[in-house]
Formats: structure tokens, sequence, C-alpha cells
């Protein structure tokens, strides 16, 4: 390529200055910046409607909706607090234990039913005994026979993690992307034009 040619394309790309795209990767650098803050905010926001919602007992289902809906589609939301932090994020407590306390509850209320069943059965059996020698054991055998096996609840159906996204198409996603190609527009144009001015020379 002659100097000539080269002079040429000089003229045209010496308006082009690198600082113009420095300025807009700052720009757009800080707008990802709080993008990616106001991401994260709005999500512990999110996080904490569902802690409330557990604790109270209102809509937990959809609190969880609308944090695993949002944790997913913007990025910078992830759910742990740290390394240390416990695994499962959100963890319903509140709600496993009421359904445990509610299981428990009918369980001894189910008991209690069957106990006065095998009394009633027993007599029924052994109307002649009157000193409840011989209903004693039939009791404890019908109890036995008829008490139903209390079924654990799984704690992990209580407990949730969202992956959020390496990149998002939301404001801290595409200004990402500006930041980024700004950034490299500024060096290609920087190396450019140095080259083209010590080859016009």
């Amino acid at each position: 390529m002659d100097k000539r040619h080269l002079h040429h394309i000089w003229r045209k790309l010496r308006w082009i200055r690198p600082w113009y795209f420095l300025i807009i990767a700052i720009v757009s650098g800080v707008v990802c910046v709080y993008s990616l803050r106001a991401n994260n905010e709005h999500m512990v926001k999110l996080r904490d409607a569902v802690y409330t919602a557990d604790k109270n007992n209102t809509d937990i289902l959809g609190s969880l909706k609308a944090l695993q809906s949002y944790v997913t589609r913007h990025m910078n939301t992830s759910l742990s607090d740290g390394p240390n932090s416990v695994y499962p994020p959100i963890q319903l407590k509140y709600t496993y234990d009421r359904l445990v306390q509610a299981q428990s509850d009918a369980t001894a209320a189910a008991n209690s039913q069957i106990y006065t069943q095998a009394q009633a059965y027993c007599e029924a059996l052994n109307h002649v005994d009157f000193s409840g020698h011989n209903r004693v054991p039939c009791i404890e055998q019908y109890v036995q026979t008829h008490t139903p096996s209390a079924v654990a609840i799984p704690s992990s159906l209580y407990k949730f993690d969202f992956a959020s996204p390496v990149w998002s198409p939301d404001k801290a996603g595409w200004s990402m992307v500006v930041t980024g190609l700004s950034a490299f527009l500024f060096v290609i144009t920087g190396i450019t034009r140095w080259w083209l001015k010590r080859a016009t020379q």
C-alpha cells in the first residue's frame, strides 16, 4: 500500500477521535454499574417479600414466582449472600414448620379417634369382661394395627435457588455491551490513527 493511498485513508479517519469512544465507554460504564446495582436492590426487595409472606402465611406462591421471574431474567441477582451463606438461599422455614405442626395435630387427632374406636371394638368383642383384663391387649393390638404411619414431609420441597443469567437484555446488559464495544473501538481507533500517522510521514 503506497503512501498516497494511506494519506487518503488518514484524511478520512483523522476526524474520528478515539476519545469520542472513550467518553461513550465511561458514560455507559457508569450506567451499567448503577443498573447492576438496581437489579440487585430490586432482587433483595423481592426476596424480603418472600420471607415476609412465609412468616405471615400470605401469598407465598405469588411472591416466590415474582422472585423467580426477576432473578432468572436479570443479571447480578444471585440469591446467595456469600460462600458461607445457607444453601439453598430461600428456605420457607415458617411454611414448613406450619405443615409439620398441622400433620402432628392431625396425627394426634387420628390417634385419639383410633383409641376410642379400639375401646368400642374391644368392649363389643368382650362385653362380659368386667375387669378389663382381656380388653387391654385387644386395645393395644387394635391401635398398633390401625394407627397410620406418619409420612415425613421432605424439607427440600420448601427450599429454593434460582440462577441469575451471566448476561441479560436489560439496561445493565445493553450498557455493558456498549461499554465493551466503545472501549474496543477506542483502542482500535487509537492504534489505527497512530499507525496511519506514522506511515504517512
